[in-house]
């Protein structure tokens, strides 16, 4: 393993921080997430156009970079630091890979070539609060209750017009989805749906458009600004389902889930370093007592601890980048050290620090809005922990494996007597009152 960054990595994030640092400031942010889209679309075309930015991990055949998860992790430590508004994460992250892994030829060549060059974004629309568990992030459930489970709620898929045989035909989905990040404005949806009923459960993914009859779309009032999210209604919505009957599409999102973890992790981290960084600043700044607040030994102190919090966090984001298998644990540990950092730059920042307008509290937003959308922190790592089997009985032994021996344990040795020429134990010493 080499984990060095190769050159052409190094000049991404040059020029992705470059192009950030004058268009990305928190005056731009602020501007941005009140459109109707909820980001800056001249922006997000010229981080398409210019670093091929959505289409980083996209195979060259269908038009996209070629490059591998990693490069497109450490692209989203860069928006990470910028609290970049884009539908980067919903797109790129969550989206593109179920299209590549699920998704006939042509459906793969009619979807990824304008999704990498930005002229088309999407969102995956999973019902209720349940995108953690669709990705497998804080626990796995193989038999898709969280789509519906054949009872009512979720999104229900029924099939119309089918052949003799009952496969084939339409669909049409009805339920409705909250919490889809950039759901109000991508042109195309990934909705997972419960079909088959109940005797033949099944969680199925399918593709609507964005003018499809009966889709009702509305923005929701979110605690990040910079994560818009929407509330997705479907009436009778015709769709087409991604792939075929057979497809693993728990499968599909599990691994899905496990890189959006490692991508997560990174833009985690590099919003934890950027709050660190801004409060170092102002403790350089701000004066009390004749001499900078950043020369008490306490606030070094804090600022240290801070430091090594995010420097552990930052290698075990490009570890799970490298290995996105321990993308849970990297993404737990980010999580944690994002809000850790973003509360102990409210408290350096003093009483303006305690404004609801400041800049420091987009960061502890953040914080916030992806711990309630991916975690929280404990489950993520018990989870990762159950799945590294930390915590399995030892003494239950697998299937095939020789049985313990049932015979008693030896006894235990007769104590053997004193020697005499041992010597005795010192008197107890007598208590004197005094």
């Amino acid at each position: 393993m080499d984990a060095a960054f190769t050159a052409e990595q190094d000049e991404i994030r040059r020029t992705l921080r470059e192009i950030l640092g004058k268009r990305c400031g928190p005056d731009e942010v602020k501007a941005a997430v009140r459109t109707a889209a909820g980001h800056d679309r001249e922006l997000w075309q010229q981080l398409a156009q210019q670093l091929g930015l959505p289409g980083i991990a996209i195979a060259e055949e269908y038009g996209g970079v070629g490059c591998s998860p990693a490069d497109l992790a450490l692209a989203c430590e860069e928006t990470g630091r910028a609290l970049l508004p884009s539908p980067l994460l919903a797109t790129a992250a969550l989206c593109v890979p179920l299209i590549t892994a699920l998704g006939t030829e042509a459906q793969r060549s009619a979807l990824l070539p304008p999704l990498a060059t930005g002229g088309l974004t999407a969102a995956l629309a999973v019902s209720g609060p349940a995108l953690a568990t669709a990705l497998a992030l804080t626990g796995e459930d193989p038999s898709g209750q969280w789509s519906g489970g054949g009872r009512a709620g979720g999104v229900q898929a029924r099939v119309v017009t089918a052949d003799a045989a009952g496969s084939g035909g339409d669909r049409r989905l009805y339920g409705e989805a909250a919490q889809v990040l950039d759901g109000h404005s991508a042109g195309l949806l990934l909705v997972a749906a419960h079909t088959g009923g109940f005797a033949r459960s099944r969680t199925q993914l399918f593709l609507v458009r964005e003018d499809a009859p009966g889709l009702v779309r509305s923005r929701q009032a979110v605690l990040d600004e910079t994560r818009p999210q929407a509330r997705i209604e479907l009436r009778d919505v015709p769709a087409e389902l991604l792939g075929d009957e057979g497809a693993d599409v728990l499968g599909a999102l599990a691994a899905t889930g496990r890189t959006a973890a490692a991508v997560l992790a990174a833009e985690a981290v590099g919003a934890a370093g950027q709050a660190l960084a801004r409060t170092v600043e102002y403790v350089r700044q701000r004066e009390q007592f004749g001499r900078a607040i950043g020369s008490f030994q306490a606030v070094k102190h804090r600022l240290a601890d801070l430091y090594v919090r995010v420097q552990a966090a930052r290698s075990a984001a490009y570890y799970a980048a490298w290995d996105p298998d321990q993308g849970g644990l990297a993404l737990a540990q980010a999580l944690e050290t994002l809000r850790v950092t973003a509360g102990e730059a409210i408290q350096l920042h003093g009483g303006i620090g305690f404004t609801w307008e400041h800049d420091a509290h987009f960061y502890f937003k953040r914080a916030a809005a992806d711990e309630l959308l991916f975690g929280p922190v404990h489950r993520l790592r018990a989870h990762a922990a159950d799945r590294a089997g930390l915590f399995a009985d030892p003494a239950a032994a697998p299937v095939g494996a020789p049985a313990a021996s049932s015979a008693p344990p030896p006894p235990a040795p007769t104590p053997t007597p004193t020697s005499p020429r041992t010597s005795p134990p010192p008197p107890a010493q007598e208590k004197v009152a005094v």
